[in-house]
């Protein structure tokens, strides 16, 4: 089997850097647009089913990649974006925050530490979720010679490779950032293994995305 997680498209959320969590937040223009060119760009690529998560800006992300192809599109809710809870549509840019710095810290450098708002999640929860979706899915044999897309989230995304990861060191959660919008990391399920194939590609000019959860 060969996994293809994708990160949604930019929303304006991600511009103006307010936490989304699981608020329903579309894709922006700009979003849309770099969601054509990846199509494009990776048309060649194969995908045989799709998993996503079902806030609107994953599914249509999905949907816009995947456009013009016989490829079911499932909602699994499990691979959701972590809640922030009582947070939720607060900036979290570094020089005009509305959470504290502590909290962004945790979030970046110590993720097991970080506290979750009212109503939100911890990266434990997160990640429990995320690993029963993966359990259930690498128990598929109908799957195991497929291209599987999984589209998702930022921390959802994450929180993926790190639960196929060999090496689970909390520290090293983010892999050095968020993931850009519309990027897609490869990882095959070969004999009950996981194999990193390829992380955060993106199939437009780089200087056309901007860090979403910048600090």
């Amino acid at each position: 089997m060969r996994i293809l997680i994708l990160r949604h498209g930019e929303t304006e959320w991600n511009t103006c850097a307010r936490l989304q969590g699981q608020q329903d937040i579309d894709l922006n223009e700009n979003g849309i647009r770099l969601a054509h060119v990846t199509a494009a760009n990776t048309k060649d690529l194969p995908v045989d089913i799709c998993f996503t998560s079902p806030l609107k800006r994953a599914r249509n992300t999905a949907e816009l990649v995947l456009a013009g192809r016989n490829v079911p599109i499932i909602d699994d809710a499990r691979l959701m974006e972590i809640s922030f809870g009582s947070f939720e549509g607060k900036r979290c840019a570094k020089h005009e925050a509305e959470v504290s710095d502590d909290f962004l810290d945790t979030f970046y450098d110590r993720p097991f530490e970080f506290k979750a708002p009212e109503g939100g999640e911890t990266f434990a929860q997160l990640c429990d979720r995320i690993e029963s979706f993966i359990r259930d899915l690498t128990a598929r044999e109908d799957l195991m010679d497929k291209n599987v897309m999984l589209s998702c989230h930022g921390c959802s995304s994450r929180a993926l490779l790190y639960m196929m990861g060999t090496e689970r060191v909390p520290e090293k959660f983010w892999r050095g950032c968020v993931p850009p919008n519309l990027s897609i990391s490869t990882v095959d399920y070969i004999n009950g293994k996981f194999e990193f194939v390829d992380l955060d590609h993106i199939y437009y000019d780089r200087k056309e995305w901007k860090n979403s959860y910048a600090r």
